[in-house]
């Protein structure tokens, strides 16, 4: 046997292990998904941009949609095994089965929400924002203490409505609506001065949603502090896993890259003090 012969052989046995050790990590992350050789991926009904554009995630369009096909490219999915189910922002975060391998529609990781299911590791930081329209009375608030006399609102559940009670503390009692787009609606129908959003949901909404959309600024205790991760079912076998994906991806650039691609730039937005 000549040394290229000897070469070419000890390559292709090389490739074959290879193979052989990619299908059985591969076959073995599918085995522990809800569906053998699927991935059951949830979001919200209806998911937000720019988070996921038209509301149509199988697109891979938006940051969360992008981030969930990257998530399953790196535990060995392709785009036609990803399946996509619809849940509300509270029934994926309660304890019990779920109808989902991994779940993402801005979910902040709490020690609260820790006791009834797992996250991975974040795959976003943001920050909490004040809203408010050009002609709400709220509208010329520079400072924190300024907007403790109005009425504010988000979505219930959310780290956004613990922000008003926790960090603004207003003298009214803050409103709580099912979604953000009640939120917005309050807003606009004027039942609210003033609504709080993560960052890059309130800089979509006042430049795209809003007429007269308008940033009041942010909350600097919420700064460094609201971190995103994908939502699992507790003690899933699959969380170290997808763990690993967001680590990853964040490693080798593609969750910066995503982020410069979809959410819009929070330069110019002012902390609140």
């Amino acid at each position: 046997m000549t040394k290229k012969t000897l070469f070419r052989s000890v390559a292709a046995i090389a490739a074959v292990l290879l193979a052989t050790t990619l299908a059985a990590c591969s076959s073995s992350v599918s085995g522990d998904t809800i569906t053998a050789g699927k991935l059951t991926i949830g979001t919200g009904n209806p998911a937000y941009e720019p988070w996921v554009i038209g509301d149509k995630p199988e697109s891979g369009k938006g940051f969360e949609a992008a981030v969930a096909y990257a998530v399953a490219d790196k535990l060995g999915f392709k785009k036609s095994d990803v399946v996509w189910v619809r849940t509300t922002f509270d029934e994926a975060i309660q304890p019990g089965p779920k109808t989902f391998d991994f779940n993402l529609q801005q979910y902040s990781i709490t020690d609260d929400r820790k006791k009834n299911v797992d996250f991975s590791s974040p795959y976003y930081t943001t920050t909490q924002v004040v809203v408010t329209t050009e002609k709400s009375k709220a509208a010329g608030v520079t400072t924190l203490a300024g907007l403790k006399g109005f009425l504010i609102g988000s979505q219930t559940g959310t780290t956004s409505y613990d922000a008003i009670n926790n960090i603004i503390k207003p003298t009214q009692a803050a409103l709580a609506f099912n979604s953000n787009d009640d939120a917005k609606a309050a807003l606009t129908n004027g039942q609210v001065d003033a609504i709080v959003l993560d960052l890059p949901t309130a800089l979509y909404a006042s430049c795209c949603e809003l007429t007269g959309g308008k940033i009041i600024g942010q909350l600097a205790n919420s700064a460094g502090g609201d971190s995103f991760g994908l939502v699992l079912d507790k003690g899933s076998k699959l969380t170290a896993a997808v763990t690993k994906a967001v680590d990853d991806l964040r490693a080798d650039g593609t969750l910066a890259k995503l982020e410069a691609k979809w959410l819009t730039s929070t330069a110019g937005v002012p902390v609140l003090k």
